[in-house]
């Protein structure tokens, strides 16, 4: 524990208005009910509350340093009961030798050491164990605290994990392509080449970037298109529809690509014809909205593929949102297979930026 009573401002506030008001208090008493001076009166409330005062403070310091794990409440009435004898004594010690002269204060003095001892020790007991439970609740918080940071840097350090997994995924087919190219048409694996070193490039500067603008994602995905492009020639169209709403709103940078990929790959799959591709980006009830459409065969069974991209891309949405419906797919339209993603538009990005 790091932090003590006499380090915090306001405890020290609290103490020093309590004791003023007790002091007061006694004097008070002893003035008007008790027909002492001011001079007794005053005495005997400073010396025996600055004793209390002082008392309370070593016992909420040594509290601070050690509390034991087993018998606490025996250890702190124990402590209680030792510190409660030393200040009854030491003030009756004090207040004798002062007023010595006074008989009929002294005999007051001798008559109530008990109530004095009992006043104490109670008051004492409290300021223990008020500072027990003080330090007990300091210590649940900041052990809430340290569970709740290692569990948003286990969540990040997932997103991050996902996040650099998705692009391996991407290169290998790429290469695969590429070493294909190299043999039918080398010209077109040049260019392939070139414009995926752009797009490794651009991962590379926005590595970083845990969110994006819709703007520059789709600037990333149309990298990606043209690299995809030149893999399939004549056979791939896309389709971009973006409202001009949406360019300025935010998404988890690299999330759209493993979608765009899944739907060029179904799509051509087991066909030698050309197909479409359709993206749509619109916002719908607070939500980016981005719709990704591709054709298929309903009665031709896909084989290969891990299915990684679609999974990672649901494991991050319910990481960053604790939302499972955020990606949805629908094959329900005969040949049209549609992946639409929904993204929260408010929401507090500032844990994880």
């Amino acid at each position: 524990m790091t932090n003590r009573p006499l380090s915090l401002p306001n405890i020290q506030k609290i103490a020093a208005i309590i004791f003023g008001g007790w002091t007061l208090v006694f004097i008070l008493l002893f003035y008007y009910s008790m027909n002492f001076g001011w001079l007794i009166s005053a005495s005997d409330s400073l010396i025996t509350n600055g004793l209390l005062a002082l008392a309370c403070m070593i016992l909420s310091n040594m509290l601070g340093y050690y509390q034991p794990k087993n018998e606490t409440i025996v250890f702190v009435l124990s402590l209680t009961l030792i510190l409660a004898i030393f200040i009854t004594l030491m003030s009756k010690f004090l207040l004798g030798t002062l007023f010595s002269q006074e008989k009929t204060y002294l005999s007051f003095l001798s008559l109530s050491i008990m109530i004095r001892f009992l006043i104490v020790f109670i008051f004492l007991a409290w300021c223990a164990l008020a500072n027990i439970l003080w330090y007990r609740l300091e210590e649940q918080s900041a052990s809430q605290e340290r569970l709740l940071a290692a569990q948003n840097l286990s969540k990040e350090a997932e997103l991050n994990k996902l996040r650099h997994q998705l692009q391996p995924h991407f290169l290998f087919n790429s290469l695969n392509s590429v070493y294909a190219l190299t043999i039918v048409n080398p010209k077109e694996a040049g260019t392939m080449i070139t414009k995926l070193a752009s797009f490794l490039r651009g991962t590379l500067k926005r590595d970083d970037e845990v969110w994006v603008q819709v703007a520059e994602e789709m600037e990333y995905i149309q990298l990606y298109l043209d690299i995809e492009k030149v893999r399939f020639s004549h056979r791939l169209n896309v389709e971009v529809m973006i409202d001009e709403e949406t360019l300025k709103l935010s998404l988890p940078g690299t999330l759209l690509q493993p979608i765009v990929e899944n739907a060029i790959k179904f799509g051509l799959y087991n066909t030698a014809a050309a197909i479409t591709i359709s993206i749509r980006v619109k916002l719908e009830d607070q939500h980016l909205v981005i719709i990704v459409e591709n054709p298929f065969d309903p009665e031709m069974k896909a084989t290969g593929g891990t299915g990684f991209g679609l999974t990672a891309i649901r494991r991050r949405l319910y990481l960053l949102f604790a939302d499972e419906q955020l990606l949805q797919t629908d094959s329900s339209a005969g040949n049209i297979f549609k992946t639409t993603l929904k993204i929260p538009q408010q929401h507090d990005k500032s844990h994880i930026n």
